[in-house]
């Protein structure tokens, strides 16, 4: 009995990943969201292996605040849902730069915070559709972690939801 329930599940997810529809070649799109003021990310996706792929993501925001842009690598696993639907997750990560724009401080005397380099871990989580016309749309969920920067970026943890939208190809 107690062999029964261990492989019960293993064929199950056995099962699940083998049901698992391929991914497409190429997918290049946008990827449009809002954490730390990243609003828009040019979004490409590779596929490395039949149910793997890479996503690499290029976002920039100009805003009242900062101006900043950042590059995100985020290795994902696709697995089927039903008919067209995927869910993924993925892990992965990246770096940026930051420029804030003067402001006062406490004693309302202006000045200028110190921007540069910051470098983030990044997770993924998201559910996508697959069109029957060359069309992925996704929503997905990136907690992003600060490593390494300007305390405004460094240990602070952003939730990034987003909307993508990608030529297949």
């Amino acid at each position: 009995m107690k062999i029964f329930k261990a492989v019960i599940p293993i064929l199950f997810f056995g099962c699940l990943s083998v049901s698992a529809q391929e991914i497409s070649e190429h997918a290049l799109g946008l990827r449009l969201g809002d954490s730390d003021g990243f609003g828009a990310e040019i979004s490409y996706q590779k596929s490395i292996a039949r149910y793997n792929r890479l996503e690499i993501d290029l976002g920039w925001r100009d805003s009242r605040e900062f101006d900043a842009f950042k590059l995100t690598g985020v290795y994902q696993w696709v697995h089927s849902i039903d008919g067209d639907f995927n869910w993924y997750y993925g892990i992965g990560g990246g770096l940026g730069n930051v420029d804030f724009e003067s402001r006062l401080n406490n004693n309302n005397q202006p000045f200028t915070p110190d921007g540069g380099l910051f470098v983030f871990a990044a997770g993924d989580i998201g559910i996508e559709y697959n069109f029957d016309i060359p069309l992925l749309i996704s929503l997905d969920f990136r907690p992003e972690i600060g490593l390494i920067g300007y305390d405004d970026f460094d240990d602070s943890f952003d939730f990034d939801i987003a909307l993508g939208i990608r030529y297949q190809f």
